[in-house]
């Protein structure tokens, strides 16, 4: 009984090996996933990402989570190529009180603003970095007390199909 509430399970080097691989392959998918090129907006293939990672020599961590690992690849990888997060793209639609007050204050989060309609209220469509989400999420429902609506039109912006050449 001992044995098997405190014991541990042997796992084998080829196992071991095996899972961490899985697991690289794993964080490569989320970073390839979530990021693209910032000059053409194309995102990477995963063999790329993957290759980059061994350039950096970048060593799974086994006992944290793949997404994690995979922001902090991210961040690494900035230093040695040209990658950046997808940007999201959102629409807000604020009342028409706090909609002067509030662009103001969002401003400085906002990356690209692709549209703005003003009439009874204010609606913005508009480009952010990810990262500012959950900011902007909470400034809209603070300062709205609930009035305000936030709509998630794709989480990231991405070029596809080919390019061309000239």
């Amino acid at each position: 009984l001992q044995i098997l509430s405190k014991g541990e399970l042997q796992v084998s080097d080829k196992e071991r090996h095996t899972q961490l691989e899985q697991m690289f392959r794993d964080i490569a998918t989320i970073v390839a996933d979530k990021c693209v090129n910032p000059e053409t907006k194309r995102p990477y293939t995963v063999i790329l990402i993957e290759r980059a990672m061994k350039d950096i020599h970048y060593s799974v961590k086994p006992n944290k989570s793949t997404k994690q690992q995979a922001l902090e690849v991210i961040r690494q990888l900035k230093e040695t190529m040209q990658i950046e997060r997808a940007h999201m793209r959102l629409r807000f639609i604020l009342p028409a009180k706090e909609g002067k007050k509030l662009k103001e204050k969002l401003k400085p989060l906002i990356k690209v603003i692709e549209s703005e309609d003003f009439q009874e209220q204010l609606e913005i469509v508009c480009l952010i970095d990810p990262g500012c989400f959950r900011e902007i999420d909470e400034l809209i429902r603070s300062e709205t007390k609930g009035r305000g609506s936030l709509e998630v039109l794709s989480l990231k912006d991405v070029e596809e199909g080919d390019e061309k050449l000239e």
